[in-house]
């Protein structure tokens, strides 16, 4: 446990000394691969390290781990101390900051081919958000020490991550901006808008929902509730069904 705003909190499950390694696990690749392969195929999907070689390749797969990692569970916290860096493979990563009156905001929603964790890096010790796995999830792990290195050694892996940060930046600063000048019933219907692939958005609680638009529960569902009313979605179990896309669009606006 450790204090956050006052706050006993608890820390992260994962911490870079205690995960799990997968490696000779025979369920990670094809019967015709090793588990080796396995992983440097993975490797050389991740954003950052697109340009290197296979030697090169070979060589980060002999500085890194695999770890599987519940839906659900909490890789680290805020204010953790930061250990290492993230690669995420396979499920979604879910980053958010906690607001001193203890507010849950979304900061981004990660997919797999990017890495998370960067913060050591940047000079930071602390964890500045929490990780939380949305999927199962498989990730592979580097310690600050390999990372600094790579970098010093390889700079494109460096300016990789220059790019790949500046559009986080500056997707961050979009939403600042849409908090700014939005109400919340314009930020949940161009929220239920962005996810609902198909017309439906499946296993979304309306605490996700809140979290993702910077409110509480309660204006979320109040929220919802009225959209309903309108004949603009339909509510299930952690389940929306957009009926009236033009009209959240409407309200968008609003």
């Amino acid at each position: 446990m450790r204090r956050l705003y006052g706050k006993d909190v608890p820390r992260g499950v994962f911490r870079l000394r205690g995960l799990r390694s997968l490696a000779g696990r025979s369920e990670l690749s094809p019967a015709a691969d090793s588990p080796a392969a396995f992983k440097q195929e993975f490797l050389r999907k991740i954003d950052i390290f697109r340009d290197l070689s296979h030697a090169e390749i070979e060589q980060i797969d002999r500085q890194t781990r695999m770890t599987t990692v519940r839906r659900g569970q909490v890789i680290y916290r805020q204010e953790d101390t930061a250990e290492g860096l993230f690669l995420l493979k396979r499920g979604r990563v879910r980053l958010s900051r906690l607001s001193p009156s203890g507010k849950k905001l979304e900061v981004a929603v990660l997919e797999p081919g990017t890495f998370f964790g960067e913060m050591p890096l940047l000079g930071v010790k602390m964890r500045s958000a929490s990780a939380e796995a949305v999927d199962d999830s498989l990730l592979c792990v580097m310690s600050e020490a390999d990372v600094e290195r790579l970098v010093l050694t390889k700079p494109r892996v460096g300016l990789r991550m220059i790019e790949v940060l500046g559009h986080r930046l500056a997707a961050a600063e979009a939403k600042v901006e849409e908090f700014a000048h939005r109400s919340a019933a314009s930020r949940i219907a161009a929220a239920l808008l962005r996810h609902a692939g198909g017309g439906v958005i499946d296993d979304m609680s309306h605490q996700d929902l809140a979290d993702t638009v910077g409110v509480h529960r309660e204006t979320a569902t109040k929220i919802l509730d009225e959209f309903e009313a309108a004949g603009l979605v339909a509510l299930g179990r952690r389940r929306v069904q957009v009926l009236d896309a033009d009209g959240l669009r409407r309200r968008c606006a609003l």
